[in-house]
């Protein structure tokens, strides 16, 4: 990508348009394709169909906050550096935020109603981690990282057995997750300690419990 100074109203163009195709459906194109390509359909029942829509929607919830996150993170980064590995995460990201809003379509559902909260709370969360500082910000990608890393584990246990392609999606999605946690450390983020982790984890617990149905 060729660098190149923006006016106050080219990033502000920049940023809305990141916006509108994160929250629009088809607003995202995908780098990669996903890993559910050319895998047939499981014979799901309605409830576990049903089930594995909440699920795959808490995991685009996910990838929509993640974005914000990024984004807000970049907006504030210190160091060309920092940007640098949040636009870079931020990327990948989008892949994963194709690829669950794929797969909810496949199963009839639609993403949260709430994802414009969430966005605007993980927006805020972001800008604000990359304002106190590069470290900070860092290790704020760690710390999510682990947290989404967790719920992933979960979800690829209670997804319904046959459900073959939710389950490739979400295990790629697990292994870029650790990969970008892992590389916000060795960028020079700093690990956060207990208590924040677990002000984190019951923050993310209400947008999980909320986007499960909603």
């Amino acid at each position: 990508m060729v660098a190149r100074n923006l006016t106050t109203i080219d990033r502000f163009l920049v940023e809305a348009d990141t916006i509108l195709r994160t929250l629009s459906r088809r607003g995202a194109s995908a780098v990669r394709p996903s890993p559910a390509a050319g895998h047939g359909e499981a014979r799901l029942s309605d409830k576990q169909r049903k089930h594995a829509a909440g699920l795959m929607r808490v995991n685009h919830t996910g990838e929509v906050c993640a974005q914000a996150l990024y984004q807000g993170q970049a907006l504030t980064a210190h160091s060309a550096g920092a940007r640098a590995e949040m636009e870079q995460a931020a990327q990948e990201e989008i892949d994963h935020l194709v690829w669950c809003e794929e797969r909810l379509e496949q199963l009839d559902a639609r993403p949260s109603v709430l994802n414009p909260l969430w966005y605007g709370i993980s927006l805020a969360l972001g800008a604000t981690a990359g304002a106190i500082s590069d470290t900070v910000s860092l290790g704020f990608v760690h710390a999510t990282e682990e947290r989404v890393a967790s719920h992933l584990r979960s979800h690829l246990q209670r997804l319904p057995t046959d459900d073959r392609k939710s389950q490739l999606i979400l295990q790629q999605m697990l292994e870029d997750e650790e990969r970008h946690g892992e590389n916000a450390l060795k960028a020079g983020g700093k690990a956060f300690p207990p208590p924040v982790k677990r002000a984190m984890t019951s923050l993310s617990r209400v947008m999980t419990d909320s986007s499960y149905w909603l």
